[in-house]
């Protein structure tokens, strides 16, 4: 089965697309193998990125921009989609997981979570079932929907040693797989989105291109402090955050006047910092990292500084590419969904994530079958049994 995934993160910087073939392994059926068939990022339509941007906290808004906003990054995803299908042939089932645009947790308890992306158009695109809605079913049943990069994680990574994945997107997260482990995946904090504010208000870009202006900075232990009292910090694990928290307006009240390269500096070492005490009581064998903060020189230096002893490597020493990971999770769990496989995110009880839509078609679904305990990237066994 070919799935196509297409998803934005808590950035908004674009639209990230990937295909993954996934077949059972025919000798151990508990083993699902993937293969990654492509990954690569489309641009937003003009003008969508600022409407998303324009819906989040602290702003308000009404039904009618919501309304807006649901049906103009649909109609993107749904662009994106059909393009994506003369590149890739043969897609059985599109991911669309929407634009988160509100996440509220309070008192450590998930309450809802809302993304925007109407699924309907890119049914009508493509003329193919589409899964979304990834989020909500878990935190109806008593999580936070988030992070849900854990799911692919423990099958990815399991085995004999402790490892972190750690994903750096807008907000970063880890997720500690190995023997024995209990912890749930979480969100350590901010990692790109604080650092976009400050490329778009310092450079006029929306993003600070191989973390230069960091670079020109300094670390500014005064303003380290103030962000870490954030209280978010201390809370502990099962946690999910977002741009609710970590907004343009939280950096504005508690930046005294530094100037913007030392902000940019003091941000990427509050990621380090965060990122390298969640993991410090595990040891583990090594961090393997992806998402679009492994291209920030400045952040990957600081996070192996902060990281001492334990190495830091990218998501493709284990087969998936570091700026691709996150297609690969979105189709993952767009299959899990398809065959009725129930996930959570942390102690509560499993259940199927999603909602499909049907395309051209009506929805036949296959029967439920066991569930994965194991995935593989790529295998010359994958070969022979999509060949047969």
């Amino acid at each position: 089965m070919i799935v196509l995934a297409v998803a934005s993160g808590t950035s908004a910087d674009g639209l990230d697309v990937g295909a993954v073939r996934f077949a059972r392994d025919e000798l151990d059926p508990a083993t699902l193998v993937a293969d990654v068939l492509d990954t690569w990022t489309d641009p937003w339509p003009p003008g969508v990125r600022d409407d998303v941007l324009a819906l989040l906290p602290p702003a308000t808004t009404t039904a009618a921009a919501l309304c807006a906003a649901d049906q103009a990054v649909g109609q993107a995803v749904a662009g994106a989609a059909r393009a994506a299908l003369e590149r890739v042939p043969g897609v059985d089932l599109v991911v669309s997981p929407g634009q988160t645009v509100f996440h509220d947790v309070r008192d450590g308890v998930c309450l809802g979570t809302m993304q925007v992306g109407q699924p309907a158009w890119a049914a009508e695109a493509t003329g193919l079932p589409v899964v979304s809605d990834l989020r909500a079913r878990d935190v109806a049943a008593g999580g936070h929907g988030a992070p849900l990069a854990g799911v692919l994680d423990r099958l990815w990574l399991g085995g004999d040693d402790v490892r972190v994945a750690l994903n750096l997107g807008g907000i970063a997260n880890v997720t500690v797989v190995g023997p024995g482990v209990q912890a749930p995946a979480h969100d350590t904090g901010p990692a790109n989105c604080l650092l976009d504010v400050v490329a778009t208000r310092a450079l006029g870009r929306p993003y600070d291109a191989d973390g230069a202006l960091a670079a020109s900075g300094r670390v500014d232990e005064r303003l380290l402090a103030r962000l870490l009292a954030h209280p978010y910090f201390a809370l502990p694990a099962p946690k999910s955050t977002g741009r609710e928290l970590f907004s343009a307006a939280w950096l504005d009240d508690v930046v005294d006047g530094e100037p913007w390269p030392d902000v940019a500096a003091t941000l990427v070492e509050l990621t380090a910092v965060t990122v390298a005490d969640a993991v410090a009581p595990h040891r583990p064998r090594e961090v393997v990292a992806s998402g679009g903060g492994t291209a920030n020189p400045v952040l990957v230096a600081a996070l192996a500084r902060r990281l001492g002893d334990v190495p830091l490597v990218t998501s493709d020493a284990h087969g998936l590419p570091a700026d691709g990971k996150e297609s690969v999770l979105w189709a993952l769990l767009g299959w899990l969904a398809w065959h009725q496989v129930p996930v959570s995110t942390g102690p509560h009880p499993a259940r199927v994530l999603g909602r499909i839509t049907p395309g051209h078609a009506p929805v036949v679904l296959p029967p439920a079958g066991e569930a994965p305990r194991r995935l593989v990237v790529g295998s010359p066994q994958l070969t022979e049994v999509v060949a047969r």
